[in-house]
């Protein structure tokens, strides 16, 4: 608690050894600033493209789509079978066979909106909804295979393994790019203050002739950089919070550019990108303030 006090209070006499504006206080802020603002907005997106993967990932897996031969002769017949097949299988919740125009509407981004649909041996295509505890697939497509030829049953797999996969790898590289913003701005609190250091050779010559120690020296430059990196951040993260709201709103789980943003428990990541960036500082302050002052005894 002390050393808390401390670092947001500090000491005036040892304040003067950094001074407290110029290009180097300008830099810091600027920098903090940015990357917060940049940190905000790769975790929204991070976040947002995991929960929608989520969201689509579990609707194909509750869902199945039966394909009917295109055969007008039997076409009738094989939908009666596929549904009193489908009625009678436990764990699925509801059944649909699609009409004509919904399955214009599924071929009109590929064949344009004159396609004439029913002048075409277009397969029948049966939407199968499974309840909570789902159903045996393999055992749905033996019973198809027997009472209904021809048949095919396409559980989605093929579409939710690339989704989840590339969910995974959308939220890798969105820690990736927070990983790297920390060490940028480690880097950049560095090269300030050992910059700061520099340029104040006399004053800190002045404090260790009257007694000072490289604690209470460092002390002053750790203080003034955490300050200062925790400010900008916090800047740059309402800034980043507020770009957000510029995003298309909307139903998030219809596509990835609707409802950017956080939601729940994710809002604690605004509040924790500025103390993050403190913390960043700090460490990375009080390293160069030593290695720094070690060099000028």
């Amino acid at each position: 608690m002390r050393a808390f006090l401390e670092l947001i209070v500090g000491d005036q006499q040892a304040d003067r050894a950094v001074p407290p504006t110029g290009m180097t206080a300008r830099l810091t802020v600027f920098v903090a600033a940015v990357m917060a603002f940049l940190a905000i907005i790769a975790l929204a997106v991070s976040l947002t493209t995991t929960r929608v993967a989520n969201v689509w990932a579990e609707e194909l897996a509750q869902s199945a789509t039966l394909r009917l031969p295109a055969d007008p002769a039997t076409a009738d017949a094989l939908l009666l079978s596929a549904l009193d097949v489908l009625d009678t299988t436990p764990g699925i919740s509801r059944v649909r066979a699609l009409s004509s125009d919904e399955q214009k509407a599924l071929l009109e981004p590929w064949f344009g909106p004159d396609l004439p649909i029913e002048s075409l041996p277009v397969p029948q295509l049966i939407e199968i909804v499974a309840d909570g505890d789902g159903y045996d697939i393999e055992g749905l497509r033996a019973r198809l295979s027997a009472q209904v030829p021809g048949a095919i049953l396409d559980d989605h797999t093929a579409w939710r393994a690339p989704l989840v996969e590339a969910a995974s790898r959308v939220r890798v590289i969105g820690w990736f790019v927070i990983l790297l913003i920390g060490a940028t701005v480690a880097a950049m609190i560095t090269l300030a203050a050992q910059a700061s250091l520099a340029a104040n050779v006399q004053v800190i010559r002045v404090l260790r002739l009257v007694g000072a120690k490289d604690v209470y020296i460092a002390r002053a430059f750790v203080r003034r950089y955490t300050l200062r990196a925790g400010g900008g951040a916090v800047v740059g993260a309402i800034l980043g919070v507020l770009a957000l709201q510029f995003m298309p709103q909307g139903d998030a789980s219809g596509s990835l550019l609707m409802g950017v943003g956080f939601e729940g428990g994710d809002w604690l990541w605004p509040i924790l990108i500025p103390l993050l960036s403190a913390i960043v500082a700090f460490f990375a302050t009080r390293a160069a303030a030593f290695a720094r002052l070690r060099e000028q005894t």
